[in-house]
């Protein structure tokens, strides 16, 4: 047991902190933990990625969340912190050690990329296998844990095959081109008059649900206009095409026959990629579509008979596991790894 103590009410803390941030292209999350996983601190802010949202709105999500997470009087006890940030830009270095500095830490977030803290939020193993699908998609092989090979991860406009933007921009993709064919009337976007339930070869549950995503009540002349317009929303936020990946799945689950076709190429998709790079040792599932129930995690698991597959849980606390393995043994780091990674 390690001196010190944590006082639940008032938190706090009177023994050694290690940060961990795990910030995205959705939202940051940071845990405060003491050296044997205790959790004194969590927080949630905005979008974290640099690169998606810009240098300024990043810092300024993950500079809030870790003021939150912080324990009252914390900042001097942290002895070690990682920042896991989507989307590397090598500006914020300076940016988040001036953070950590107002916050009283003595030294700045060792500063990795995401798919570290994804895959230590799924195995303490040395040697294993990332496969990631959240917004991106990436898969990786870890040797004595550190990344040795990357495969995809390249972005959502030329990569990132299997991605939630991938489903998502399939998704609006097929009901778009079915709009400028003439295959769906402009009433197929409209769920109150084509339900979920009323499926046909054109796809109408999926149409149903794009629709409702870009237009809401605003129905266009025509078939073509409709597609049009929402071309050209995409086009304004294209982060609006990740977000209709809930919503293909839905549309797979109902047994939608386009959604489902998307949904079954998107897990061949990351199935391949993971066959690049994975040699032995677990395969770490890790991202919002292969965290969730749902059509594609399922169809991934199939193609993935044999392998030993976890599950990633807390990023954020898979982050100050590893800021934390430098004070520990490895046989502690081991033992201790649940209690940084459960989220609680």
């Amino acid at each position: 047991m390690l001196p010190g103590h944590v006082n639940p009410q008032t938190r706090t803390v009177t023994q050694s902190l290690v940060v961990g941030v795990d910030a995205g292209a959705t939202s940051t999350r940071v845990s405060v933990h003491t050296l044997d996983g205790t959790r004194v601190g969590y927080a949630r802010a905005g979008a974290g990625n640099p690169t998606a949202h810009g240098l300024a709105k990043a810092v300024a999500a993950i500079s809030a969340a870790l003021e939150a997470a912080l324990p009252p009087g914390g900042g001097p006890l942290v002895v070690a912190s990682l920042a896991g940030v989507a989307g590397h830009v090598a500006e914020m270095v300076p940016e988040l050690a001036k953070s950590w500095a107002s916050h009283g830490i003595a030294e700045e977030p060792r500063y990795v990329g995401d798919v570290p803290i994804a895959y230590a939020a799924g195995s303490p193993e040395p040697d294993g296998s990332l496969l990631l699908s959240g917004t991106g998609a990436v898969a990786a092989r870890f040797v004595d844990h550190r990344l040795d090979v990357l495969a995809d991860g390249l972005g959502w406009l030329l990569g990132d095959a299997g991605s939630g933007f991938w489903i998502g921009r399939e998704g609006a993709r097929v009901v778009v081109d079915a709009l400028d064919r003439g295959l769906l009337p402009v009433e197929a976007l409209d769920p109150a008059l084509l339900p979920v339930e009323a499926l046909d070869a054109a796809g109408a549950s999926l149409a149903a649900l794009v629709g409702a995503h870009f237009l809401g009540g605003e129905r266009p002349a025509t078939p073509r206009a409709a597609a049009d317009r929402i071309v050209r929303l995409a086009q304004a936020d294209h982060m609006r095409l990740a977000a209709l990946s809930t919503l293909v799945s839905q549309a797979a689950e109902a047994g939608d026959p386009e959604a489902v076709k998307i949904t079954h190429a998107a897990a061949d998709h990351l199935a391949a990629t993971l066959r690049r790079v994975h040699v032995s040792g677990p395969v770490v599932l890790a991202g919002s579509v292969l965290t969730s129930e749902g059509p594609v995690r399922h169809a991934v698991v199939e193609r993935l008979a044999g392998e030993r597959i976890t599950t990633a849980g807390d990023a954020a606390g898979a982050a100050a596991w590893l800021a934390a393995r430098d004070f520990l043994t490895e046989a502690d780091a081991k033992t201790g790894h649940a209690a940084f990674t459960s989220g609680a």
